[in-house]
């Protein structure tokens, strides 16, 4: 069978099987190790018998609704490639334009010296592994509840080679005992409704811990704000990832638990809400967005 037969027999069926058929494709790249021009350079030639088992077994469990990131046991985010399982939630392109505008933040509200900055709820690791590869200036550590999502993380900064310290535990309570004190907090909590419908491929592949956020959604940004203070320089800000139908709940929580802070509501790149930023005493920081 040639790449060209194969990938025509598997987008038929992903359309069958209600799987995206760009999906194809962009496992092939992956298993083939070859960028998508060279790949079609060969499109018309027979398909070497390794690259064959290996492609059609993974495509199997991606009709199956498995994540394609689960078949291959890693996915790329900013550049990095970072190993995923169902420990830990695959990180997802609107957690980029988070990083990116975190990143932008930084530079214009600490334009010099070391920044402290910790990633609540870190996951996989995505968030602080990438701030701590793009900013040299950054000094990064990241809390989780899960050892084992925590097992993933480390994985994922030593493969990275990024400079991050970890902690157990509940959100921002371990890191309180220390007296730890950071210019940039980043949360990307679960906040999905715990009687939200979802996908299967994310319901059964993905860690419930790392999806719904209580009843209405809001229930780790509750928490954050209500210890955030006590590990916040006076000067700094915090970033969350929220839910696209989130603005008027979140906007709601931000004035009655934090009073004090300005905050704006950032839209991704589809114009949906999905960041919070929360400043305190950064003068012009959300009119400058």
């Amino acid at each position: 069978m040639t790449f060209a037969q194969a990938v025509r027999n598997y987008e038929a069926r992903c359309a069958e099987c209600g799987v995206p058929e760009e999906t194809v494709m962009a496992f092939l790249v992956e298993i083939a190790r070859m960028e998508r021009c060279n790949l079609y350079l060969h499109y018309d030639e027979e398909m070497p018998e390794s690259i064959s088992e290996a492609f059609s077994a993974g495509m199997e469990r991606i009709l199956n609704q498995e994540p394609m990131a689960h078949v291959l046991g890693y996915s790329w985010f900013y550049g990095y490639p970072f190993t995923v399982n169902g420990d830990v939630l695959i990180p997802r392109p609107e957690t980029e334009e988070l990083c990116a505008k975190v990143l932008a933040a930084i530079d214009r509200i600490f334009p010099e010296g070391e920044v402290h900055c910790v990633d609540v709820g870190t996951g996989s690791g995505a968030i602080a592994v990438t701030l701590a590869c793009e900013e040299p200036r950054v000094v990064m550590d990241a809390t989780d509840i899960s050892e084992p999502a925590l097992e993933t993380a480390k994985i994922n900064a030593a493969n990275n080679h990024a400079n991050v310290t970890f902690y157990a535990g509940d959100m921002i309570k371990p890191l309180i005992p220390l007296g730890k004190k950071y210019d940039v907090l980043i949360c990307n909590p679960p906040y999905i409704p715990q009687d939200e419908d979802m996908e299967r491929s994310v319901v059964d592949f993905e860690p419930h811990v790392a999806l719904f956020g209580g009843e209405d959604g809001l229930r780790f940004y509750r928490s954050v704000f209500a210890d955030c203070r006590s590990v916040l320089k006076e000067k700094s800000f915090m970033a969350f990832e929220m839910g696209w139908n989130q603005r008027e709940a979140l906007s709601r929580l931000v004035q009655e638990s934090l009073p004090e802070a300005e905050y704006e509501i950032r839209k991704d790149m589809n114009g949906k809400d999905r960041m919070l930023f929360v400043y305190f005493n950064c003068p012009g920081a959300a009119e400058r967005g």
